[in-house]
């Protein structure tokens, strides 16, 4: 009832809105926190905090064997891939993960290594080892 009210008053009073939205309209032009060089208007911009990345500067090469045991993953492909990967430049550490039919490898690099940077390396190292497992089967390996 009260919303109808004020709809039928701003209707009706167009002199009104229209002086209500030039307000808002100058008052968010004020405050926006872009770099706009108004000289007409004074500038008072809200400040924007930007959230920071925290996480690790980190690559996955996941490795998919299907049907194999984790145990069979974990001895023929994970491991000897981990022991493989450990010798990237930038390196921090290594952690990995397999289970049935699928291994993860996660490479985490030092804080100054570049994303794109250690990816190439990666694709690098894993292009320059001999195709296959130990046991002569073939595994697709899927650099995340």
């Amino acid at each position: 009832m009260l919303f109808n009210r004020l709809v039928k008053y701003f209707l009706d009073n167009r002199l009104v809105t229209f002086i209500l939205f030039m307000m808002f309209l100058v008052g968010g032009i004020i405050t926006a926190p872009f770099n706009w060089n108004l000289d007409f208007l004074p500038r008072n911009p809200v400040p924007v905090d930007a959230i920071p990345d925290l996480g690790d500067n980190q690559q996955i090469v996941a490795t998919e064997w299907m049907g194999r045991s984790p145990k069979d993953i974990q001895d023929q492909v994970t491991y000897p891939l981990t022991t493989a990967l450990l010798g990237i430049p930038g390196v921090k550490t290594i952690r990995s993960t397999s289970m049935f039919g699928m291994s993860f490898i996660y490479i985490i690099f030092k804080d100054g290594v570049e994303f794109y940077w250690s990816r190439s390396r990666i694709l690098e190292k894993l292009n320059s080892l001999p195709p296959g497992d130990y046991s002569g089967q073939s595994v697709p390996l899927i650099p995340l």
